[in-house]
């Protein structure tokens, strides 16, 4: 008897599986039905995944898996079970970016496997209307440390497919070793498959076009127990592969690849899908991130920064220019003043006491520049290596929080590795604890670490303004640059890229007009808003261009997207209380005319701010958006525009 029960069992066991492993129930919906996640199991006990939009494939069949150095769960894979489907719901506030309150709505399966061992890997998909996301988790629980060497998760896109993707520096290579630093410039409408095999690989977010459908990748939520990621070639012509950094890429003594004990998930893997609208305001970066872990928000303030250093460079790091710099931001209304390189013996903490009780009856916070650098380059700017260790950051932030300091912008990070990671969360947190705003450069992406840390405002992680001033050839490239970033690096992250020049910039020509750098105010979205131009350049300027920048706000409360193609040109509108910004660019050097909707402001009427009789002057008129929620645009080459409606 009990070998015939036993027998049953095991058929019953395995009729449940067959079951549970249909093709129905390995499939996702989003809450429309219009997305479509279908996970399938090969022969040799690998897992794929597809994607479908409105029955159309997104993607073809790829890969998913991890080998542990312990395990393999990549190969001899078994489906054991299948969750029911669940709603996941979700809404919260943010402080600063393209709105204040957000909601996420999805659908969410675990696939249950384990591997030949009976090691255990669950896989969680959640399908929300805007997108894909799914991530890892070892359920079991182990007190070994577990390392994994490689994650195969891979984007297979067919022979049509096009990216818009960044590619990645090496580790420890350019301006004193401080590389990656996500500084370079996209490769643009290029077929996939050419990409061909790069040792450094490419950076998210990356964007591609399948047929109607656009995608967007990226990662969100990142732990201490894990590493960032980058993008390499596959196995195939057209499939990109998560990769791990470089072994260069650590904070001393600390890992580089994912190690953790059991049980450990690794971050969300985000596949944003639809038009390009869906895509550029998707919050699938933030919605996916860990909530914050401090409600204690109160002395975050998000805001404009005056900033001599990307004007006037290192000389200008002195008492006198940063008392006037901070006369500037009080006159233009503005929260902050950065007070950058070498504050520490050019100023002194005595004197920057001084600024900041001055600073006290203009309502101006200051924030000061450290290097955060150990052995991971060469950079010489000071004050370095104060927040390397605990004790560091403490006996820091304590006395320039005393002083009454505001924030801190840290700059030239050592890479992607999982220790780096943490030295991340480990200022936010002590900053924290301190009431200090955290902007990080020549640093990786926040990847929706902004939502866990509400004190960080801002990362770089782009080829910004500064990159302007240095030479001709990113000048020449600025237009199309920031046509590309509203579509890419800023679509989920605030980005520090430093806007607004109308200066001339001494031995580089600008290829920007006036009403371009003008709207980038309003485009790119960022906690801190540190504007690149210098008072006697604002003062040049006509009233009513100051009157704006006085305006222009930071944290929005609904963002859309009006027209645009990535790299050639784009028009956002943002809200803030009774006023609508509607701004473009164009990326490209002939004229681009626009008839725009605007349904949400149908026979508005609004001052439209543009280009004058040339590309160094402005010009204002009203303008009135028609019955059907039309309003005809001409942008010229290089150009921009900016309408106000309140």
């Amino acid at each position: 008897m009990k070998t015939f029960l036993n027998a049953l069992a095991a058929i019953l066991a395995a009729f449940c599986i067959t079951c549970c492993t249909s093709k129905q129930d390995a499939t996702l919906l989003s809450p429309d039905g219009k997305l479509q996640v279908t996970i399938t199991l090969a022969d040799s006990g690998a897992i794929y995944y597809t994607l479908h939009r409105n029955g159309s494939p997104v993607m073809k069949s790829s890969r998913l898996g991890l080998i542990r150095e312990d395990e393999d769960f990549s190969v001899n894979m078994k489906l054991v079970s299948i969750a029911e489907t669940e709603p996941v719901k979700d809404s919260y506030t943010m402080l600063h970016g393209k709105k204040n309150q957000y909601s996420y709505d999805a659908n969410k399966k675990v696939y249950h496997f384990e591997n030949s061992n009976h090691q255990k890997l669950d896989i969680v998909f959640q399908v929300s209307n805007d997108g894909v996301a799914f991530r890892y988790y070892f359920p079991d629980a182990s007190e070994d440390l577990k390392k994994i060497t490689q994650e195969v998760t891979s984007f297979y896109f067919s022979d049509e497919g096009r990216a818009w993707i960044q590619p990645r520096a090496k580790a420890k290579s350019g301006w004193e070793s401080s590389n990656p630093s996500y500084e370079e410039h996209y490769l643009q409408d290029t077929t996939v498959n050419t990409l061909g095999t790069s040792e450094t690989g490419w950076i998210f977010p990356a964007l591609f076009k399948e047929g109607d459908n656009w995608i967007l990748i990226s990662e969100t939520a990142p732990d201490r127990d894990y590493c960032a990621s980058r993008l390499l070639r596959g196995e195939h012509a057209g499939e990109l592969a998560i990769g791990f950094p470089e072994a260069v890429e650590s904070f001393p003594g600390g890992p580089v690849y994912p190690q953790s004990k059991l049980p450990w998930q690794t971050p969300w893997r985000i596949i944003a899908i639809g038009s390009l609208k869906t895509i550029v305001e998707s919050t699938l970066g933030t919605d996916l991130a860990k909530p914050a872990i401090d409600t204690n928000t109160d002395y975050i303030k998000p805001g404009r920064a005056s900033w001599s250093w990307v004007s006037l460079k290192d000389d200008s790091i002195v008492y006198n220019v940063q008392k006037r710099f901070i006369d500037y931001a009080s006159d233009m209304k503005w929260e902050y003043c950065l007070i950058d390189v070498n504050w520490d013996t050019k100023i002194g903490y005595d004197s920057i006491k001084a600024l900041v009780d001055y600073t006290a009856s203009k309502h101006v916070g200051i924030i000061l520049w450290y290097n955060s650098a150990g052995s991971w380059n060469t950079v010489k700017y000071h004050p370095r290596d104060l927040l390397l260790t605990k004790e560091g950051r403490e006996k820091e932030f304590s006395r320039i929080a005393t002083m009454g300091v505001k924030g801190i912008k840290v700059d030239f990070f050592g890479g992607d590795g999982q220790s780096v990671m943490a030295y991340y969360q480990d200022i936010l947190e002590d900053a924290a604890k301190h009431k200090l705003l955290v902007n990080c450069h020549g640093s990786t992406l926040p990847r929706g670490l902004q939502r866990t840390y509400p004190n960080l405002v801002s990362m770089e992680a782009v080829k910004g303004m500064e990159f302007v001033t240095f030479s001709q050839a990113d000048a020449d490239l600025q237009p199309n640059h920031c046509a590309m970033l509203p579509f890419t690096r800023n679509v989920y992250d605030p980005m520090d890229f430093t806007p607004v020049y109308f200066s001339e910039i001494p031995n580089v020509q600008r290829k920007t007009t006036q009403a371009f750098e003008l709207a980038l105010a309003i485009l790119f979205h960022s906690g801190v808003q540190h504007y690149a131009e210098k008072p006697e350049g604002m003062r040049a300027v006509p009233d009513y261009i100051q009157t704006l920048m006085r305006d222009i706000p930071v944290a929005w409360e609904e963002t859309q997207f009006v027209d645009g193609y990535p790299g050639k040109y784009v028009v956002m509108a943002r809200k803030v209380k009774d006023t609508w910004y509607i701004a473009g660019i164009n990326g490209e050097t002939a004229d681009r005319v626009l008839t725009l909707n605007l349904p949400f402001l149908r026979q508005a009427r609004g001052v439209l701010t543009t280009e004058g009789s040339d590309s160094r002057s402005f010009s204002q008129q009203e303008v009135a958006v028609d019955d059907a929620g039309s309003l005809a645009i001409t942008i010229k080459g290089n150009g921009g525009f900016v309408v106000q409606v309140k």
